[in-house]
């Protein structure tokens, strides 16, 4: 019974980038749900520099710490390389944009590691800091991929991201990814685009070309260009003519034979990559934004173009005030990303054939967020391990409080300072940059001591049951994974079929039913010149009563198909219900 912690966790850090320079003065954010709610929205610039000003030619490119409420918490933030103070512009709010999918194919478990380590995040900020989370994603759903993937499968761009956008949405919810506030497709928000590009060519900082494209001109913003590190002349796009500086990067795409368009002030085209996110971004929370997410490959140069276009239309020093980035999930053995260019991928789908979303967010549990992973059929056997220890601690402390396990005298005073002390422990490390890995240590050492104190005896010695600290114990945990999007104990799965507790009913009828007969069977043989003829040991089950024994192991051997665990302590039985694990 007694908890062994035999698992790792990855603890490295994203880091070892170059740190930023002189400090910048913020603006004051402003009303961060302006127009929430609302996809038409005018985008008006503001005329608060001029090309003379330092937003266009200063060498600035450190971080300023925001005005707001300082939430207690210290965040990684990419643009300092280092933790910082998360400090909120509205009091209790936080908005929040994520890069979604383009939806060109499936999503692999690559994205979930992500989309799951976000969503931990963000339910920690709910549930335990009390934060309200205002979260809009973007769905790319128009792109070179899902151009040239429509044109190979014979079918229009629309309905090919229509159908892998449904299937993503699946995805997430058999993840147990909350959903955003609000998703935001692409190609519903074209005339937002239209004007944000305006705008940022009525700043001076972008040129359209006489092929119909539109770039950002790096060179128009001197030295501001470059807050995170892996810029590469390899990583810089090459454009289609007409680019003024290899650095420069499309706003505005001109159309080619059989692709879908939409006309513009530059002829027809479509938006480049960057520009919808901060676009987007934009039209819902305004010139600041307090936390920007995404995986630690689309910080250069998807994350920094979008501080470019956004800081030049907006004319402000500091747009996004905190980058929270994921690290890559590698299989096991592999140095490289998992990703569909590199065809080392596993779909959502066929990973759910072999595990549950409860293991795979244990696994994404076990490491930072913001930490390279690898994954492998032996990390996922320790989150499942970790899982059925949790839920065997809870069923053996629950048959405890219900009598139906006995155990020697219990230290109540040491389990009550241990979970005040388990309780602290977990606090301050998801404070810490939500260090996940340090909060499940710390419940998992709560756990242990727990079953330390459950030492089961045979019979009954006259000590009382100390049932208020194992109660108080096992409802911690569960609203602790509660709040991580773990249900341990199947409950919310059972109790989703119909006539709710009607299963749980019948297991406990035929197990104590099973009960009374192994204890009748177990009966020791009493001694009398009578009963001795069929040659039973004194003090032995009677050996006409052993088919009876072995029919109470044949039924315990035949419910754990079904995810009924019958297990025998004495004359006394406990027994659970689990999700049947795949194979």
């Amino acid at each position: 019974m007694h908890l062994r912690r035999t698992w790792c966790v990855v603890r490295d850090m994203v880091g070892g980038l170059r740190a930023g320079c002189a400090r910048l003065q913020v603006k004051k954010f402003g009303t961060i749900l302006n127009g929430l709610f609302k996809n038409q929205v005018t985008l008006k610039t503001k005329s608060l520099y001029t090309r003379s000003d330092p937003f266009c030619c200063g060498p600035e490119k450190s971080w300023s710490k925001p005005a707001g409420q300082d939430t207690g918490l210290k965040v990684f933030n990419s643009l300092t390389k280092r933790k910082e103070p998360l400090i909120l512009a509205k009091e209790g709010a936080a908005s929040w944009y994520s890069c979604g999918p383009t939806v060109y194919d499936h999503a692999h478990l690559g994205h979930a590691c992500s989309y799951v380590r976000f969503d931990i995040l963000q339910r920690i900020l709910s549930r335990v800091f009390g934060i309200n989370v205002t979260h809009i994603m973007v769905i790319t759903d128009i792109d070179d991929k899902i151009i040239q993937r429509s044109q190979k499968d014979n079918i229009s761009a629309t309905a090919l991201a229509k159908i892998y956008e449904e299937e993503f949405k699946n995805d997430m919810s058999a993840l147990k990814v909350l959903p955003p506030t609000l998703y935001m497709r692409v190609t519903e928000n074209i005339p937002q685009i239209i004007a944000f590009i305006k705008g940022i060519i009525n700043n001076g900082h972008a040129y359209a070309t006489h092929e119909g494209h539109v770039y950002f001109d790096i060179r128009s913003i001197g030295n501001r260009y470059g807050k995170f590190t892996g810029m590469s002349v390899a990583a810089y796009e090459q454009g289609e003519g007409g680019k003024r500086d290899i650095r420069d990067f499309a706003l505005w795409k001109a159309s080619k034979p059989l692709e879908p368009y939409w006309e513009s002030p530059w002829g027809r085209g479509r938006p480049g990559w960057h520009i919808e996110c901060s676009t987007i971004a934009s039209s819902v929370f305004g010139d600041q934004l307090d936390i920007h997410s995404g995986g630690i490959d689309l910080a250069f140069p998807h994350h920094e173009n979008e501080i470019a276009q956004c800081e030049a239309y907006h004319k402000c020093d500091q747009w996004g005030n905190y980058f929270l980035h994921s690290g890559h999930l590698h299989l096991r053995g592999s140095t490289e990303k998992m990703s569909k260019s590199l065809k080392n991928y596993i779909t959502i789908k066929d990973f759910l054939q072999s595990y549950s979303a409860d293991e795979f967010r244990m696994f994404c549990l076990l490491s930072r967020y913001q930490s390279a992973v690898d994954y492998s059929d032996t990390s996922m056997a320790i989150a499942r391990s970790l899982l059925q220890s949790i839920s065997a601690f809870i069923h053996d402390a629950e048959s405890y409080m219900k009598g139906q396990l006995l155990c020697q005298a219990v230290d109540e005073v040491a389990l009550w300072q241990r979970l005040a002390d388990t309780k602290a422990s977990v606090q301050k490390a998801l404070a810490d940059d939500f260090d996940t890995p340090r909060a499940i240590d710390a419940v998992m050492s709560l756990i242990h001591h727990g079953n330390c104190q459950l030492q089961v005896i045979s019979k009954a010695n006259g000590s009382s049951r100390s049932a208020a600290p194992f109660g108080a114990i096992v409802s911690y945990i569960r609203d602790f994974l509660d709040v991580l999007g773990i249900d341990v104990m199947g409950k919310k799965l059972l109790h989703s079929v119909d006539s709710p507790g009607l299963l749980e009913n019948v297991v406990e009828e035929l197990v104590r039913f099973r009960s009374e007969v192994r204890s009748i069977a177990l009966a020791p043989q009493e001694v009398t010149p009578s009963n001795t003829k069929d040659g039973t040991p004194p003090g032995q089950p009677r050996r006409d009563r052993v088919p009876l024994l072995r029919a109470c192991d044949a039924l315990r051997k035949n419910l754990e198909p079904f995810g009924v665990h019958i297990k025998d302590r004495g004359t006394h039985s406990t027994w659970e219900i689990s999700r049947k694990q795949k194979e």
